[in-house]
């Protein structure tokens, strides 16, 4: 999968002015009383809209927002991001109510060389998740030729990520895809070592399939968040009323053997902070992880753990991270996540590759102020996971071969 993601042909191997470019974004904001309130994701993809007005195409920019429910739903608009988007340009962008049809069409056909024209959610018709070609083909009607540089979306086979790609060619990455594919595929196939991944969240489940694929590519796999207690649960240590997936008790067991039997050092938390309420109104303690009572429920690591896994880091040369340390959203539990972003951005200083896969971790280095410090932060998290576990991206997949 990553081999080939390279060898795709970006917007430098396109001959666009004067050509409509349809751009697929992931302008996937948050929004309150019409204003962006984050607009971390439209400027990821300013670098490529800069680069095409600059070349002179006539971009016309699709994205979806939110999860609407089978048709329009006004709080779901991406009228706000018009807003923001003008402010960000420095010039106006054109809109237009719908993303498919003859309105939409004619607005495209209209645009000057250098001019920008923001359709309305591609997820207020139902079509564009199911990836019918009839609409596909009717989004391939606004563009002369096609650049994806929503990395966010790469993992969906959706009419705008891979079924227009059938009826509009030629078919592009742009810099942000390249990008977030250049750091994670090199992480992952030509990492400078030690190599280490960091793996955080609730459930096992949702990462069993990295963790196994990591496995075999990492010298060392830092494990925390709430599954530390599945693993810990396999391990014969009490975990009180934390979170532990019974159904996944046996599968912890296995990966503990897999790791010991590929001599990759797995290190989980020593200790842990427990409270008997996991939205911040009881307070927290520390326990070493052997000695949890019945009603403690694990909330965060503890400052041992931290220390462990700083020590653990230190020489690290590649890490990859997904997935919070703890409740992080709760300032009472966000000590271990935010240590450990603090320790990856000194490594960053000294010279290692840094690489945040997406979501919440992504969302807790920016808390720390610390984001400048990393190499990397993937604007995408299930992309990125699914990246990470080996999977191809039908988004990346659907684009065009370097060579061809």
């Amino acid at each position: 999968m990553t081999a080939t993601a390279f060898a795709k042909k970006t917007v430098q191997h396109l001959d666009c002015a004067g050509k409509r470019v349809l751009m697929r974004v992931d302008f996937n904001v948050p929004t309150k009383d019409g204003e962006v309130t984050d607009a971390t994701r439209i400027e990821a993809a300013l670098p490529t809209i800069r680069y095409l007005l600059q070349k002179g195409a006539r971009l016309v920019l699709v994205s979806h927002l939110g999860r609407p429910k089978g048709g329009p739903e006004p709080k779901y608009s991406m009228k706000p991001v018009q807003a923001r988007l003008e402010r960000l340009l420095r010039q106006s962008v054109a809109w237009t109510d719908d993303c498919v049809g003859p309105a939409a069409e004619a607005a495209s056909m209209v645009l000057k060389n250098g001019e920008v024209l923001l359709c309305e959610n591609l997820r207020f018709h139902p079509e564009e998740e199911k990836n019918v070609p009839a609409f596909a083909e009717a989004l391939a009607k606004l563009g002369d030729c096609y650049v994806n540089d929503a990395f966010g979306t790469a993992h969906r086979a959706h009419a705008s990520t891979e079924g227009v790609t059938k009826y509009l060619r030629p078919a592009v990455a742009g810099f942000l895809m390249q990008k977030e594919l250049d750091y994670l595929g090199k992480a992952l196939d030509q990492p400078v070592r030690p190599f280490v991944a960091v793996l955080g969240g609730s459930k096992i489940s949702g990462k069993i399939d990295v963790i196994t694929a990591l496995l075999g590519k990492v010298d060392r796999l830092i494990i925390g968040g709430a599954m530390m207690f599945t693993f810990n649960k396999a391990k014969g240590l009490p975990t009180g009323k934390s979170l532990v997936e019974d159904d996944r008790v046996e599968l912890a067991k296995a990966v503990l053997a897999q790791a010991a039997e590929k001599k990759i050092e797995l290190l989980l938390p020593v200790d842990c902070i427990v409270s008997s309420a996991t939205d911040g109104s009881a307070p927290g303690t520390v326990k070493k992880v052997d000695v949890l009572g019945p009603d403690d429920i694990g909330v965060d690591i503890g400052p041992e753990s931290l220390k462990l896994f700083a020590d653990k880091l230190r020489d690290a040369k590649t890490v990859v991270w997904n997935g919070p340390m703890g409740i992080f959203e709760v300032p009472a539990f966000a000590a271990g996540t935010l240590g450990v972003a603090k320790v990856m951005a000194g490594l960053r200083d000294q010279g290692a590759v840094t690489v945040v896969g997406g979501g919440d971790s992504v969302a807790a280095v920016q808390e720390s102020g610390l984001a400048e410090r990393f190499s990397h932060l993937s604007t995408g998290g299930g992309a990125s996971l699914e990246f990470l576990e080996g999977k191809v991206l039908p988004g990346v997949a659907a684009l065009e071969e370097a060579g061809a």
